[in-house]
């Protein structure tokens, strides 16, 4: 129940049709079938973006582009990680072990969550010999900048020709990157493996780093998926925001907008229905300015609305009775400062939108 599988059906369906490479972007509900706790959700919603039908790199580096781009207006440092998959399996090759590649990426991609001895342990239940895990540790371990254990990995990987061609792709993205000016810091990290075992290239996963919760974008290269639904040999990649643990990181770092969560701007008191009458059209046109407006709908006492208005945190309260009428023009309240201007309906407009 994720978004990339009906992607993939969706471009074998209609190939004759699109251009490649295709580009999209999707945001809906998806579902999981985990106990639902704090960050995991049943019912949440993802945000995609992908490429499919090319394969160069810049896609991967336009996608990592568009991360640091969403969390840097969100004003949320993140750090953006990133292995290849390629990486992995040259990993298991040369430590005897190419036919548990899956097992070994689904140990130590819990990593993070259960520590290392509890990965170990993992992986010898899986049938891991101590040999294997024994020379997995130092990968594991890997520190130092993202060019030294590139250059450590490569080492390591020089009789794998899959393992060098996964250091290949990566040291062109990150190079490629630092031309970029990124916000965020990107780090190289071998124990990243995404649970989803359709990625064949590139993989990435984002933390943010002042709130502890889990990953909050993920993604990477997928080279086949398209043939499960007879359609072999289109490359994709993408990613994906998961939206509502974004909501949960704005709201622990107290990082949403207020005008997000604020949803009157502007609120006109009800003094009867001449009043409300000369107040429409000054109304409309305060909407039309794209200023969030509402007319409180009863003619109640003032004392009523304006707790109205203090309660929606309003910032502005327009007051227009006989004097105001007759002079053509109405009379603005700031709510924080409580400064009140007799304006006209220019001049009123002009003052909300500053």
């Amino acid at each position: 129940y994720d978004l990339t599988v009906p992607f993939a059906r969706y471009v074998v369906q209609h190939r004759d049709e699109i251009q490649l490479p295709f580009k999209r972007y999707q945001i809906q509900p998806v579902w999981r079938a985990d106990r639902p706790q704090k960050g995991r959700y049943r019912e949440f919603y993802q945000c995609d973006a992908d490429v499919v039908g090319s394969d160069s790199l810049l896609n991967e580096v336009e996608l990592m582009q568009i991360v640091d781009t969403v969390f840097t207006r969100f004003g949320v440092r993140v750090a953006i990680k990133i292995n290849n998959r390629k990486i992995l399996t040259g990993i298991a090759e040369t430590i005897g072990e190419a036919d548990k590649i899956v097992d070994i990426t689904v140990a130590i991609d819990k990593l993070d969550k259960i520590g290392i001895d509890a990965v170990n342990e993992e992986l010898r239940r899986d049938g891991i010999s101590d040999e294997a895990i024994q020379k997995l540790q130092p990968i594991i371990a890997l520190t130092g900048t993202n060019d030294e254990k590139l250059a450590t990995i490569a080492n390591l990987l020089e009789q794998s020709e899959v393992g060098m061609k996964g250091v290949e792709e990566t040291r062109f993205i990150l190079d490629t990157l630092k031309t970029c000016g990124l916000h965020n810091q990107i780090d190289l990290d071998l124990t990243l493996a995404r649970g989803l075992n359709y990625y064949t290239g590139a993989i990435f996963e984002v933390k943010a780093l002042d709130y502890a919760i889990g990953s909050i974008t993920g993604g990477g290269r997928y080279d086949n998926l398209t043939g499960i639904f007879g359609l072999p040999g289109i490359s994709g990649v993408g990613i994906s925001f998961g939206a509502d643990r974004i909501y949960d990181v704005l709201g622990g770092l107290d990082l949403y907008p207020k005008e997000a969560a604020q949803g009157t701007e502007l609120l006109f008191i009800n003094f009867g229905a001449t009043e409300t009458a000369y107040c429409l059209p000054v109304l409309r046109r305060c909407r039309e300015a794209g200023i969030r407006t509402e007319i409180y709908p009863d003619s109640v006492k003032m004392k009523k609305q304006m707790a109205y208005a203090n309660a929606k945190q309003v910032s502005f309260v327009v007051l227009a009775g006989e004097e105001e009428i007759a002079q053509g023009k109405l009379t603005l309240k700031n709510m924080a400062t409580g400064e009140q201007t007799l304006v006209t309906p220019e001049e009123l407009i002009r003052a909300v939108k500053a």
